[in-house]
């Protein structure tokens, strides 16, 4: 009985940025665990690559920033008859540079890709989802969302903006059936983060200050969304679930 609890069979989930990364590991973890699963991003050909890898996927490509073209592409999805049942807002980006050099073009990008994009989708399709009372809204987050590094202040304030809104949504939503919820992930091994993964020095402080002494597993991420995603998972609403190895409840 508890196990059917996090069966996700029958429902349909929508993640974006997922052709590769963090987002693409999520879309496996959640077919694994019976949903059928939708793959979006900019470019059609990527998104054609990642979902032969998954069985069943779907593909729907759009530019997440844009408002026009996600309602435009949500809404043709959903009146083709295939209900999103579970968004996971995964989109983003970095950039790196000390705040006093911060390119302001860089910061338009960052708050575009990383904050405004979790409204534009989220908002498109939450309107099915509480016409229906009910759907899954996962948004991901970053241990950024609750500290700060040196060099990326503006990708900080997305994120902590980030788990806001999540927490907007719920406080907004959780009424009309939704759950809301974000997954902050720790320093994990992906092409977002292959600049520090190649550095030897931020390797070794990154183990000497993460308490499971290592960087996380793409695929380690894939339990917490499952749990979000599903119905063990009911009552939990507003809520940021870190998946950090630790580091942020040590010193």
């Amino acid at each position: 009985m508890a196990l059917t609890l996090f069966d996700l069979t029958g429902k349909r989930a929508l993640i974006t940025g997922s052709s590769q990364g963090i987002g693409f590991a999520l879309a496996q973890g959640l077919a694994a665990a019976g949903a059928k699963v939708v793959l979006n991003g900019r470019d059609p050909a990527r998104l054609a690559a990642a979902a032969a890898q998954i069985t069943g996927a779907q593909t729907l490509a759009f530019d997440a920033t844009d408002h026009a073209a996600v309602r435009s592409a949500v809404d043709g999805f959903e009146a083709a008859g295939h209900p999103i049942d579970i968004l996971v807002n995964n989109a983003g980006m970095q950039h790196r540079a000390p705040l006093e050099d911060f390119p302001p073009d860089a910061f338009e990008r960052l708050l575009q890709t990383n904050i405004a994009s979790v409204f534009h989708v989220g908002q498109a399709v939450a309107r099915h989802m509480i016409a229906r009372g009910k759907g899954k809204i996962i948004n991901i987050a970053s241990v950024q969302t609750a500290l700060a590094r040196p060099s990326i202040a503006p990708y900080t304030a997305t994120k902590g903006a980030v788990g806001n809104l999540t927490k907007g949504m719920a406080t907004d939503w959780a009424k009309h059936g939704l759950n809301c919820n974000a997954i902050a992930p720790g320093y994990f091994d992906t092409p977002l983060n292959a600049a520090l993964v190649a550095d030897p020095a931020f390797s070794q402080w990154l183990e000497k200050r993460t308490p499971a002494g290592r960087w996380g597993r793409v695929e380690e991420l894939q339990g917490a969304c499952i749990f979000l995603a599903s119905d063990a998972a009911s009552f939990v609403n507003g809520h940021i679930l870190y998946v950090d190895g630790g580091i942020t409840a040590s010193l």
